[in-house]
């Protein structure tokens, strides 16, 4: 059989660390986390306001992470979102950029949840199996290859018998559900259970392409996991989650690093090569109405090779399949703005989605911010492996510096991403609804806010108005939203706001996708400049950076922009989707702020800086 390292997603000779380590004793259910009462009347705006989460979270119960040597539990996952400081599992302090988040969700693997800490219990009959002590046992002589079948079996779904105890695994997904329970504070805070659906088909003897969803319950759920070791197949899991959802208990698949998943995450086929049912895209909406489009691995909304006249394309890309050296294809089936274009020439478009970001942390905890970045393992921190600042404390770079890969990519991992929702409330119910209605939107990591409408009477004085936004649900779509096509082009509100601890905005773009290609539209420029009417630029404000200091000059960036724009090149009759990108002013990226406190130049084979952004889901705009 063979062993492909995607399964893992992140495996190396920790494992050896991992098995050398005491055991942790068994812990008790936790009671309530939250000091502050719940909170009795929800403050409900018919309005909306915006609400930043992260909805892809690992811990200890990740095969992977616990490995690598994680020991954050789903309430440290809970206590970091709200501010509190944990262990990132090398002993470092981790702790949030900015203030608590307003919603979270813990996303372990599904696949084998809370197995792998109780093979190295000694008071778990799991320790006692013939797997568990070949991995963990005094004895033991590969234990990294004996790790690597339990990934492998994530990718071809035959579980190992004598470790894959479902008794123990549904008792560790009670507790993961009681932990969000016991966070949730309606009004507050808001936590979902949830988990990962680790779905990947081999590609390589060595790699698999990644067709990961996150599983997201709105309220009540299941006592036990649907995962690949039932089914391999996402179209498997959809009809889980419609069963489930028959029986009362809602729920949301996101599909995730669709960057890494060889064109298959968008396919114009099923998982076993089929042409599509008919119902294919009312299915698949009905359970992945969202797409993850920016995490630590990178970002999903385009490449530059398919985006050769796009200069921002080129915005944290992830080259390789999770986990492998083997590089991912730069497919159109692998990214979401070529979705969003194949599916408009569909029948019963599949690829109508809306778009969050999360972070994948594998530590409890995300890292959103570049100064202060700590990756997604426990040994991102390890100069070695960061290689940010010359080798052996070099310095100055050899001629050939590169930024060497090998099964963890630390390198590449951005600090990245966040989920935003605009919601009337900060409840399950009132979040839930949003995402499924798509009024949504990512950042790459600040709390930028965008928002979108469209109609077919918007006034540029519209935008000076206190009622702006009510006047904009009267009279047109939001984020989400599809609008029915006239001979004249839609009246837009784009709207991007900075974060208030972050860079200041540099422009506000219009990014337009049709089934023949796409087009990319300045349509608000920071200080008030004005678009060029013939490439549909900002001009240049003069945002630069000290890569000696990492110092920006902020006065040439907005704190806020705004703009009611119509599509110049609209032609009646054609389908079309518009999401808003908003960009801020370029920054040092994680890994020259690391150079610059070294006090060394940054390494030439990495980006020195980014423009930090954010996404808002697509308006459709059909006959």
């Amino acid at each position: 059989m063979s062993q492909p390292v995607a399964a893992l997603g992140a495996i190396s000779a920790l494992v050896l660390l991992a098995a050398c380590q005491p055991a942790a004793s068994p812990e008790p259910p936790l009671p309530r986390q939250d000091n502050s009462p719940i909170a009795e009347k929800v403050e409900v705006n018919p309005l909306k306001d915006a609400y930043f989460g992260d909805l892809h979270i690992h811990t200890k119960n990740s095969f992977d992470a616990f490995i690598f040597g994680t020991r954050a539990t789903p309430d440290d996952a809970y206590r970091f979102a709200k501010g509190a400081t944990i262990k990132n599992g090398a002993g470092a302090d981790i702790a949030l950029s900015g203030p608590p988040l307003d919603f979270l969700a813990v996303t372990d693997h599904g696949e084998y949840i809370g197995i792998v800490p109780a093979m190295r219990d000694s008071n778990s009959p799991i320790s006692k199996t013939k797997t568990a002590k070949s991995i963990f046992g005094i004895a033991a002589t590969n234990r990294r290859a004996n790790f690597l079948k339990v990934g492998t079996t994530v990718v071809n779904g035959e579980e190992i018998e004598d470790i894959y105890d479902r008794a123990h695994m549904n008792s560790v997904w009670a507790e993961t559900v009681a932990a969000a329970d016991r966070h949730n504070t309606p009004g507050k805070f808001t936590t979902f259970a949830g988990y990962e659906f680790t779905a990947m088909t081999q590609v390589t003897d060595l790699a698999a392409a990644n067709l990961h969803r996150n599983v997201i319950f709105e309220n009540e759920a299941p006592d036990q996991l649907f995962t690949t070791l039932d089914s391999t197949n996402p179209e498997d899991l959809w009809a889980w989650m419609n069963q489930q959802r028959a029986e009362g208990r809602d729920a949301l698949a996101i599909p995730h690093n669709s960057n890494a998943s060889n064109g298959q995450m968008f396919a114009n086929v099923t998982y076993d090569g089929s042409p599509l049912p008919e119902d294919y895209g009312t299915n698949r909406l009905r359970n992945e109405p969202l797409v993850e489009i920016s995490q630590i691995k990178g970002t999903s909304e385009v490449h530059p090779s398919l985006s050769p006249n796009d200069e921002w394309a080129d915005f944290e890309q992830y080259e390789y399949l999770i986990g492998s050296t083997a590089k991912s294809t730069p497919d159109t089936g692998s990214y979401v703005r070529p979705a969003l274009g194949r599916g408009l020439s569909m029948k019963n478009n599949p690829y109508k989605f809306g778009v969050i970001g999360s972070s994948d942390t594998h530590l409890g905890g995300g890292s959103f911010n570049e100064k202060d970045h700590f990756g997604k393992f426990p040994h991102d921190l390890d100069p070695e492996n960061r290689q940010s600042t010359p080798p052996k404390e070099a310095k100055q770079w050899p001629k050939e510096a590169e930024a060497k890969v090998d099964l963890i990519a630390t390198p590449q991992y951005g600090a990245s991403g966040l989920a935003g929702v605009w919601a009337e409330a900060n409840t399950r119910e009132a979040l839930f609804s949003a995402m499924r209605a798509k009024e949504t939107f990512a950042t790459s990591g600040p709390r930028i806010r965008v928002r979108m409408f469209a109609g077919e009477s918007f006034s540029p004085l519209l935008l000076t108005k206190p009622d702006m936004v009510s006047k904009a649900y009267e009279g047109g779509v939001a984020m989400g939203g599809t609008l029915k096509s006239k001979d004249s082009s839609p009246d837009f509100v784009a709207w991007a706001m900075m974060d208030p601890a972050g860079t200041p905005l540099q422009r506000l773009q219009i990014i337009k996708v049709t089934s023949e290609g796409e087009r990319i539209f300045d349509v608000a420029c920071a200080n008030g400049k004005a678009v060029n009417s013939e490439t549909y630029r900002c001009p240049d404000n003069g945002a630069r950076v000290d890569l000696s200091t990492c110092a920006t000059n902020d006065s040439t960036g907005a704190t806020e922009l705004k703009s009611i724009w119509q599509d110049p090149e609209y032609a009646a009759g054609e389908k079309a989707a518009y999401y808003l990108r908003a960009l801020e002013n370029p920054k040092c990226r994680w890994s020259t702020w690391d150079a610059v406190r070294n006090g060394t130049p940054p390494n030439p084979a990495m980006e020195t800086i980014l423009q930090d952004r954010a996404w808002g889901s697509p308006i459709w705009v059909t006959p």
